[in-house]
């Protein structure tokens, strides 16, 4: 399990180094895993990646997010709804990487 985390780790900051050798920021946008459905989130996930993303940021739908705002919260509620689990989340990331 350590070798994933590294090699996890190794590849954010390859991602930061990259942009920054390139004299810009690193572009990672946020989205919300499950959202609106668990087949539209890895569509959207992998249009980010096509698209340019340095990294992508996948929210966890959680039932009672207190630390997050309206939009978000609406969405991971939705994602939930729709049937998205911590499971299927992480099967998106394993998909993208």
């Amino acid at each position: 399990m350590a070798e994933a985390v590294a090699a996890g780790a190794e590849r954010i900051g390859e991602a930061f180094a990259g942009a920054r050798s390139d004299g810009r920021a690193a572009l990672m946008p946020y989205m919300m895993g499950g959202f609106p459905d668990m087949d539209t989130s890895l569509a959207v996930a992998d249009a980010y990646a096509e698209s340019g993303a340095d990294l992508v940021e996948l929210g966890v739908p959680f039932s009672d997010p207190l630390a997050d705002g309206p939009v978000i919260h609406a969405a991971g509620t939705r994602a939930l709804a729709a049937g998205a689990t911590l499971e299927g989340v992480l099967e998106i990331c394993d998909r993208l990487a």
